[in-house]
């Protein structure tokens, strides 16, 4: 049997949200500077997830969502990255909304649910660091 994935991960600055589109709506663009942000189209909605500053004060959005980022590049055969995450937080009823690049993972969880987040990883072996700019 494998030994169990410790992974480092790193809190990102910033207060993030998960808005929702209708296809074909007009949606917030990227930041200038390279921040994070994620565009997913399908047939049925878009889902925008950026900087909550960046959407209309009406949005349709989950707002107030921490953003932690695996660290490095995942190589594409690594197999349990999200499970190696999803399960101490779920053990712990932290909700999570997860991403994925083509280099590493994303979790988005609620502010208020952060701390215990944290704690939940790092019993699970995980470490987790602060952006230098947070």
């Amino acid at each position: 049997m494998a030994p169990p994935l410790r992974l480092s991960l790193t809190l990102l600055p910033g207060v993030f949200a998960i808005a929702r589109y209708a296809p074909g709506q007009k949606i917030p663009g990227p930041p200038p500077d390279g921040r994070f942000y994620s565009v997913t189209r399908t047939d049925e909605e878009c889902s925008v997830v950026c900087e909550e500053s960046l959407l209309a004060a009406g949005a349709r959005a989950e707002r107030g969502r921490s953003l932690l980022r695996v660290d490095g590049t995942l190589d594409f055969s690594l197999t349990g990255v999200l499970a190696a995450l999803a399960a101490p937080l779920a053990q712990a009823k932290i909700s999570i909304f997860a991403l994925s690049t083509y280099d590493t993972d994303y979790l988005l969880l609620a502010q208020n649910d952060l701390d215990r987040a944290i704690a939940a990883l790092e019993r699970a072996g995980h470490s987790v660091k602060r952006s230098l700019n947070r």
